[in-house]
């Protein structure tokens, strides 16, 4: 995910869209919005999405099953998403959600400094992890350049010269010297 990767913002509603992009510009990323299920997951498709803030009750795609779909796709498997759910929070939605693996599920009305403060913290741990990955993979390629593969192993196995069957130490005279 490149630096610049955009916060998605998904509600039906525009005056939901408006309050949650205030709430977030102080942070200073890129943001994105979208009005339905199937506008959101058109735009995790064409990639540059680093976090998806997602409405779980839309008509049509809800935020559920937008999420089901993403998991299932390597590109936007580890996008952290944030639920938000303007009825009160029960029981079947917490596990259906945190289930998928949603970082957060969030009641509305929010407080936009405590959802800023969690959007930031998901948003820079994403991108701490995805460079690591970046860097285990550099590294990777490297030291598989330098090291030459070998066509034997450097020490053979103590049995690799043995005939089938034949006891352990029997081709060196261990056994003899045991029975003495």
């Amino acid at each position: 995910m490149p630096p610049h990767a955009r916060i998605l913002i998904v509600d039906d509603h525009e005056d939901t869209l408006y309050a949650l992009e205030s709430a977030l510009a102080p942070l200073g990323h890129l943001l994105g919005r979208a009005t339905s299920g199937d506008e959101a997951l058109k735009q995790l498709l064409r990639g540059n999405v680093g976090l998806l803030l997602l409405d779980v009750h839309m008509p049509g795609t809800g935020g559920l099953d937008v999420v089901r779909y993403m998991r299932r796709l390597e590109q936007t498997r580890q996008i952290p998403v944030v639920l938000l759910t303007g009825f009160a929070r029960d029981r079947q939605l917490g596990a259906a959600a945190y289930g998928l693996g949603v970082a957060d599920l969030v009641t509305k009305p929010v407080d936009p400094w405590a959802l800023r403060t969690k959007i930031r913290h998901l948003y820079d741990a994403h991108q701490r992890r995805l460079a690591l990955e970046a860097e285990i993979r550099a590294l990777r390629a490297r030291l598989e350049e330098r090291t030459p593969t070998p066509a034997q192993p450097a020490l053979p196995h103590p049995h690799a010269h043995m005939a089938p069957g034949q006891p352990a130490g029997a081709q060196t005279g261990e056994l003899e010297r045991d029975r003495t």
